[in-house]
């Protein structure tokens, strides 16, 4: 199995002076390519002079993650692309349960390790954790991480297994997939163009898996922090997006009437915590949903859609009304 590392780096200089001597280190066997979104540092020079090992792909524009990383992977060859962030610190023999689980399990499509934070290595990391879910409105979480609770790691979920969505932030998936599922959709720019992703390969009949025995550091918030209004727009936005584009007709409908009164919710939770940029953001994301809702809609998958894609109905609610913080007491309530 041919295993292509992909790092999409934009600025990123001093990310990849920290964290590709890891990435070259632990990665034998696998092709290792920077794939720069016309990045104005000195990126592309420090990697000529300090990498020269390094293939480098230089996309013509920032496209952001999604087409910055269909651009790059047209020119890429291997049997399974590993699209890595330019912030995460990579271990020894990470590869290796990855290849094996791809290799012997001919429903794994998709898979990403567990995500550690790199700067509480005992503790889960907010972008991905211990693999991804939605609940019945479309909400995202992970186990390990519920809203901006974080569990320590203590080996509760060093299993392999099944899960909703993989995280961009370190994310395995076979090089015909992708490229049958048409690669990420760019109209997300960034933020959850994986959940959608996924979502896709799932109402198709890819699998999505969660391999624990393969761990990572993300240090996270390189290209936009939480606090960022623009990362909140993208994820209130590309959220609405994916409801639009995977669910049968009706049910999305219904739902995004539902998501109407639960952002207003959110913005007003906003409001109250004198973050008015925040709430402006949730409203620049639905006129922007609206505007772009006839184009979603005729994205849609004309195969039959997953009946069961959610594990709980609401996580806003099992969190912020019933005080749930663990993903094994969600499961279990």
């Amino acid at each position: 199995m041919k295993i292509a590392i992909v790092i999409l780096n934009w600025n990123g200089e001093v990310l990849l002076e920290r964290y590709l001597p890891s990435v070259i280190q632990y990665s034998q066997g696998a092709d290792i390519y920077v794939a720069d979104n016309a990045s104005t540092d000195s990126s592309i020079d420090f990697l000529n002079n300090n990498f020269p090992q390094i293939n480098i792909i230089r996309n013509a524009s920032n496209g952001g993650f999604a087409k910055g990383y269909n651009d790059a992977l047209k020119k890429v060859e291997a049997d399974v692309f590993c699209l890595l962030n330019n912030d995460v610190e990579v271990t020894p023999n990470w590869l290796v349960p990855i290849k094996e689980v791809m290799e012997n399990r001919p429903n794994v499509d998709i898979v990403q390790p567990k995500i550690l934070d790199l700067m509480r290595k005992d503790h889960f990391e907010y972008a991905g954790a211990a693999g991804g879910f939605i609940d019945q409105l479309g909400y995202p979480f992970c186990r390990g991480r519920i809203f901006q609770e974080l569990e320590k790691d203590e080996g509760q979920y060093d299993d392999i297994r099944e899960i909703f969505w993989a995280t961009g932030a370190c994310m395995f998936i076979k090089s015909g997939v992708f490229h049958v599922l048409g690669g990420f959709d760019e109209e997300y720019f960034a933020h959850q163009e994986e959940v959608d992703l996924c979502w896709r390969a799932k109402n198709v009949g890819y699998g999505v898996y969660y391999v624990g025995t393969s761990k990572v550091y993300h240090l996270g918030g390189s290209t936009l922090s939480n606090m960022n209004p623009k990362k909140t727009y993208l994820n209130f936005r590309n959220s609405l997006f994916s409801i639009t584009k995977n669910l049968p007709r009706r049910k999305a409908l219904l739902i995004i009437l539902f998501r109407l009164l639960l952002d207003g919710v959110a913005a007003l939770r906003f409001v109250f915590q004198a973050k008015f940029s925040h709430c402006l953001a949730i409203l620049k994301a639905h006129l922007s949903f609206y505007t772009k809702f006839r184009k979603m809609y005729r994205k849609r998958e004309k195969s039959s859609f997953l009946k069961n894609y959610y594990i709980t109905k609401s996580i806003v609610w099992s969190h912020f009304v019933d005080g749930v913080k663990k993903f094994n007491i969600l499961i279990k309530d």
